[in-house]
């Protein structure tokens, strides 16, 4: 029994050649793209939906958050918080530039939703070549990560882009000069915002590698505490109106998530010392 087990034990750890691991990236690769496509042709076949509802629903008043934000600015006496209406112009200045913006948000959205499972066959990818205890790890990372993606996804589309888009779009150095945007800057706005606060969500995740592999600490994390607040604050003041209200929704959660960061730093190190001793 024992010999037929160390018998499988080696077949599984048979050692691949370059053109082995090559043809194995080829399929997760395949298949990532394939679930992709797929709900990237949902999408497009949803252009309604999807650009009157979704894309070009934070631009209108009658968007959740804005009347919440407008519900919270008559309770708190806070005129700026409530858009009432938003007159923003949207306009299309190419021939092919709706069809291809059709085609590049459909994709986006492919990207977003199908996140989860490309992560999980990038894990599937790295995962016979990790020890037995960086599994364990790598297992809850994918499930985490997927998660905090998503997250930051969710509380961006819901209450940054919606601020930025409300402030960034009406703003006026004059009132002689109006404000007509294309709509390939909406997009870009839309899109870079959403995806840089899903990945800013990721921080706790690259925190935990970075403090297993001994690179980062959670005393260098928190000496430069005061920093990242002040950052921080910085860029919810460029892309929200200038209320300390709106600021504040913005700026709690982020900081919320770096805290988050320092108490992962610290548990991977307490983990660490009682491995060593």
């Amino acid at each position: 029994m024992e010999e037929v087990k160390s018998k499988k034990k080696v077949k599984k750890e048979k050692v691949m050649t370059f053109w082995d691991h090559l043809e194995e990236l080829r399929w997760h690769i395949l298949r990532s793209l394939i679930a992709v496509v797929i709900i990237a042709v949902v999408a497009f076949s949803n252009r309604v939906f999807i650009f009157d509802y979704v894309i070009l629903g934070p631009s209108t008043s009658d968007f959740i958050t804005n009347r919440m934000l407008c519900m919270a600015g008559q309770w708190l006496n806070i005129d700026a918080l409530c858009i009432k209406d938003m007159k923003l112009q949207i306009i299309n200045i190419s021939m092919s530039g709706q069809f291809l913006t059709h085609m590049y948000i459909s994709m986006v959205a492919g990207f977003i939703l199908a996140f989860p499972y490309v992560l999980w066959e990038t894990w599937r990818f790295i995962r016979p070549a990790m020890h037995e205890n960086e599994r364990k790890y790598s297992t809850g990372g994918v499930i985490i990560s997927s998660f905090l993606f998503l997250l930051g996804v969710l509380f961006s589309y819901f209450l940054i882009v919606p601020l930025t888009v409300n402030f960034l779009g009406t703003y006026q150095v004059s009132e002689r000069v109006l404000n007509q945007i294309s709509l390939t800057s909406y997009i870009s706005t839309v899109v870079s915002v959403t995806f840089a606060v899903g990945i800013a969500f990721e921080l706790p995740i690259l925190v935990f590698f970075l403090t297993k592999i001994g690179i980062l600490t959670s005393s260098f994390m928190i000496n430069k505490r005061k920093y990242m607040y002040v950052i921080l604050l910085i860029v919810a003041a460029i892309i929200t109106p200038p209320d300390v209200f709106s600021q504040i929704l913005v700026v709690i959660p982020l900081i919320g998530l770096y805290e988050l960061s320092i108490a992962v730093a610290k548990s991977v190190e307490k983990k660490n010392h009682e491995a060593i001793d």
